[in-house]
């Protein structure tokens, strides 16, 4: 698995729409200017995000978007599967888009891919966008005490 620009970005929009959840619509500018995304980029990625089911929108004066359930509900390993397709980090060994290899019945190297595809899919599955908020929340707290130190 490689993280593009793509799915970096939209990890972090979605972040910050989960520290914003339930607050309404949060219009594009204030994501682009808080995660230091290009709004046009933003924009695009925000409609993918929005045609997956992840996010809803508003249009008008106070419009925006907003999450379509709360962030525990929505785990890392699905918006990065929206944005950049399949967790394998190659696709011999990948449950969506498996293409053959020659070598695959006998290469030792599938079995190596294979369990890192399977580690790093669990640990996204499992890690919910309030789960990383919860973390950023803590690391925000302790860092004034870090820089008195």
């Amino acid at each position: 698995m490689k993280l593009s620009t793509k799915g970096e970005y939209a990890s972090r929009a979605m972040l910050e729409l989960s520290a914003r959840y339930g607050q309404g619509p949060v219009p594009i500018k204030i994501i682009s200017l808080s995660q230091a995304i290009p709004e046009q980029f933003l924009a695009q990625i925000l409609l993918l995000l929005k045609r997956a089911g992840y996010l809803k929108s508003k249009k008008g004066p106070n419009g925006g978007y907003y999450l379509s359930k709360p962030p525990e509900l929505i785990s890392v390993a699905e918006v990065i599967r929206v944005m950049d397709g399949p967790l394998a980090p190659i696709n011999c060994v990948s449950v969506i888009e498996h293409e053959p290899c020659p070598l695959e019945d006998r290469c030792g190297l599938r079995f190596l891919w294979k369990e890192i595809r399977d580690m790093v899919a669990s640990h996204l599955e499992k890690t919910s966008f309030q789960d990383i908020l919860t973390k950023q929340i803590k690391i925000a707290q302790a860092a004034p005490r870090e820089r008195k130190k």
